[in-house]
């Protein structure tokens, strides 16, 4: 077995980071069998490098290598392109073809962007890495194959199961051993070593001295995200070397040749999302509902005291906040032209039988007696809910809690206690 180093100076693999060595290592020890691999992969991390080294190590390196780039074939040439076509299967389809998987019989197929197949498509590859058979395109035969196929995505699989874009069945049967390439960004280390490499090359390539960079250049190099990894890289290196004539690279020279991408800082991104989308509409309707009932409440206080004293003016000034909070400050004028047009009731005397005046007396104001109903259970459990939220969000505060609830403090606290919180 090649010693992982000595496999990088045959594939031209540069880098000492941990997590390629170990994806290296991966690749040398599967390489004698015949189990399928799938790389996994931001876009330009070299990914197509891993399954030459599975081929070129295993017993089917005799055998030929296809590299299929799955999303660069239309969705309805990609059956014929893989598993072959009868002479008039389709329009254009003038003589029988063979597909890549007859064509590769006992050697190696690397399936590229193997999360852009379609549906059909995996369904097809799926029986031929159960069993080996396939079917072209127009016929009714089935073929069989001894191919080793290793698959590589920058797909995120799971995500793509969850959105019905890729068989769950298929990624297990691709995915029996996963070999991650680390993002450029993750191998810092490796940065300024691809960066010397690609500029030797492209000096030797376009017959020039190479250019080197500053230390506050090799910095930058390093703070940089590198969102294209190893490809973005390369072509920086190709576009300093031919365009610069100061063959000294400093950070503001290198700057011009960096896309901006926007900030680094980090940003608190919320992924769970709720069942329904009018989550919060809800609350805010539980939140109206709220207020309602405490503006409904306010109101039975301030007509049982119209109702028991008489007097507006008094009424007035004893109930004050209680006025201002119903109909703001700018309406005292509107709630004396309101209060002046109510038929105030005379209340009798408490007495003994108190109790049967509402069967005695009959008038239009016996509602009174039920101003203390109760609201039902499911608005209590909402209020007491809406108030534990507002506690949780303001940390227990009851004076921020209150003024976000659009109620009194005093109000909260005898809430607070009522709901014993």
């Amino acid at each position: 077995m090649e010693s992982v180093q000595a496999i990088k100076q045959r594939f031209g693999i540069i880098g000492n980071d941990p997590k390629l060595n170990r994806a290296i290592e991966k690749a040398i020890q599967v390489a004698a069998t015949d189990i399928s691999v799938l790389v996994t992969g931001e876009s330009g991390v070299g990914k197509e490098s891993i399954p030459k080294i599975i081929h070129q190590l295993s017993h089917r390196k005799h055998g030929k290598y296809i590299a299929v780039n799955c999303g660069a074939i239309p969705e309805g040439t990609i059956d014929s392109e893989l598993f072959g076509h009868e002479k008039g299967a389709f329009t254009g389809a003038t003589q029988t073809r063979s597909g890549y998987f007859e064509v590769a019989d006992g050697g190696t197929i690397f399936l590229d962007e193997v999360g852009e197949l379609p549906l059909t498509t995996q369904v097809r590859l799926l029986r031929v890495l159960e069993n080996g058979e396939f079917i072209k395109v127009g016929s009714s035969k089935v073929q069989k194959t001894n191919v080793r196929i290793v698959a590589a995505t920058n797909v995120n699989m799971f995500e793509a199961i969850k959105k019905e874009k890729f068989r769950e069945d298929l990624y297990y049967r691709l995915s029996t051993i996963e070999i991650n390439l680390p993002a450029l960004r993750e191998r810092k280390e490796d940065i300024h070593l691809l960066f010397r490499k690609f500029a030797s090359d492209f000096a030797l390539k376009y017959k020039m001295p190479t250019v080197k960079l500053t230390d506050d250049a090799v910095a930058l190099l390093l703070k940089y995200r590198w969102n294209g990894n190893i490809r973005q890289l390369r072509n920086v290196a190709e576009q300093v070397s031919v365009l610069e004539h100061n063959r000294t690279i400093n950070a503001v020279t290198l700057q011009n040749y960096l896309p901006n991408t926007g900030s680094n800082l980090p940003a608190v991104i919320n992924n769970t999302k709720s069942e329904s989308d009018f989550s919060s509409e809800r609350e805010i309707l539980y939140k109206v509902l709220f207020d309602m009932k405490s503006d409904l409440n306010d109101l039975k206080k301030l007509t049982m005291e119209l109702m028991k004293s008489g007097d507006v003016s008094d009424v007035q000034k004893d109930n004050e906040h209680l006025i201002q909070k119903i109909y703001g400050n700018d309406n005292d004028e509107d709630f004396e032209n309101t209060v002046e047009d109510l038929e105030v009731l005379s209340i009798p005397e408490h007495s003994e039988v108190n109790e049967s005046v509402s069967t005695d007396i009959d008038d239009k104001y016996h509602f009174a007696e039920e101003i203390e109903e109760e609201e039902t259970l499911s608005l209590q459990d909402k209020e007491l809910e809406l108030i534990k939220k507002s506690l949780e969000r303001h940390n227990g505060k009851r004076k921020l809690a209150a003024a976000e609830l659009g109620i009194s403090e005093r109000t909260l606290y005898r809430k607070i206690k009522q709901y014993d919180l």
